[in-house]
C-alpha cells in the first residue's frame, strides 16, 4: 500500500502548513511508515493511505515519487 506523509524537515520545527512537504511510501502500515522513517530528522504530522481515485489523481503530478525503504 501506499502512503501520503506529511512533514516539517527537521523534527524541531512547529507545524505550519507553508513549510509542510510530502512524500510518498510504500508501506503495510501506518507503523510500518513511521518505522522506516524514523532514522529521518522528520517532524511527522500525518499518514494518510493513498488508493484508487486518490493515488491517480497524485500520480499525475510530475514530482510523484514513491520512496522504496526497506
Amino acid at each position: 500500500m501506499i502512503f501520503k506523509v506529511y512533514y516539517q524537515e527537521l523534527i524541531t520545527e512547529v507545524p505550519v502548513r507553508e513549510k509542510t512537504k510530502t512524500l510518498f511510501i510504500e508501506a503495510n502500515s501506518e507503523r510500518d511508515v513511521r518505522t522506516k522513517l524514523a532514522k529521518n530528522p522528520y517532524n511527522i504530522e500525518f499518514v494518510t493511505p493513498v488508493d484508487n481515485a486518490f493515488l491517480e489523481y497524485e500520480k499525475q503530478k510530475e514530482d510523484f515519487t514513491v520512496l522504496e525503504i526497506e
